[in-house]
C-alpha cells in the first residue's frame, strides 16, 4: 500500500512540474497568427529577451489594430516589411514609439521578425518586417543611430517560411510615395494572439492511494 501511495504522489509531482514547464514555456513563447491572402503566417515571440516590443506587438494584435493592414514594402533576398498602411495606403495611427531593443542579442537572420523604424534609435511603434534572408548588418553593432540596430523580437515557424519566400517574390512598383509596395495587395486579414490552454488531466487515470 505504501508503494503504490508513493508511486502517486510521485506520478503527480511529476505532472504538475510538466504543467509548470509548459505554462512557462507558453508565457515566454507567446503565439500569433497572421492570416493573409497569401497563407497563414505564426510567429512565436520572445518575451524573455524582448520583453518591451513583444508587449508593445502583443497589444496592437490583441486590438485588432493588424486586420486589414497591408504589406506595402517588399524587397526580394531582403525582407518583408507590414503594420503601418490600411489596403489603401493611408498610414494607421499609432501608440508612442518604445525603447530599442536591438542590444538584446538577438540577431537578424532568415524568418526572424524586428521592428522597423527611422532614423531615430527609439522610434519604433507598430511597423515591423520579417528577415526573408540573414541580415546581419542589421544587427546591434554601435550606439549611434545608424549602428544601433534593429530590434528581433522573435521568429516565424518553419513552415510559415514559404508564405514569406513567396511574398517576397511579389512584382512591386512605387505608390503613393513609397518604393516596393506590392502590385497586388498582400493583406492580413485576421492577426490573433494563440491562447494555450492547460492541459486537463483526469484524476481517475491517476494510480490510486485507497
Amino acid at each position: 500500500m505504501k508503494s503504490i501511495k508513493q508511486l502517486f504522489i510521485k506520478t503527480t509531482a511529476t505532472l504538475s512540474l510538466s504543467l509548470l514547464s509548459l505554462t512557462a514555456m507558453a508565457d515566454s513563447e507567446p503565439k500569433v497568427v497572421l492570416e493573409t491572402n497569401k497563407g497563414d503566417i505564426t510567429i512565436l515571440l520572445d518575451k524573455e529577451k524582448a520583453p518591451v516590443t513583444v508587449e508593445n506587438f502583443l497589444s496592437y494584435v490583441n486590438e485588432g489594430y493588424y486586420n486589414g493592414v497591408i504589406f506595402h514594402r517588399v524587397i526580394p533576398n531582403f525582407m518583408v516589411q507590414t503594420g503601418g498602411f490600411a489596403k489603401n495606403m493611408s498610414r494607421k495611427a499609432t501608440k508612442a514609439p518604445i525603447k530599442n531593443e536591438a542590444t538584446n542579442g538577438l540577431s537578424n537572420e532568415r524568418g526572424t521578425i524586428a521592428m522597423a523604424r527611422t532614423s531615430s534609435i527609439n522610434s519604433a511603434t507598430s511597423q515591423f518586417f520579417i528577415n526573408s534572408v540573414d541580415n546581419l548588418f542589421l544587427d546591434h553593432k554601435g550606439m549611434n543611430s545608424q549602428a544601433y540596430g534593429y530590434a528581433v523580437f522573435g521568429r516565424v515557424t518553419d513552415d510559415s517560411l514559404s508564405v514569406i519566400d513567396s511574398i517576397s517574390k511579389e512584382p512591386t512598383t512605387s505608390k503613393g510615395g513609397h518604393q516596393n509596395v506590392p502590385v497586388s495587395t498582400i493583406i492580413i486579414e485576421k492577426a490573433y494572439q494563440v491562447k494555450e490552454e492547460a492541459a486537463f488531466i483526469d484524476a481517475s487515470s491517476l494510480p490510486s492511494g485507497s
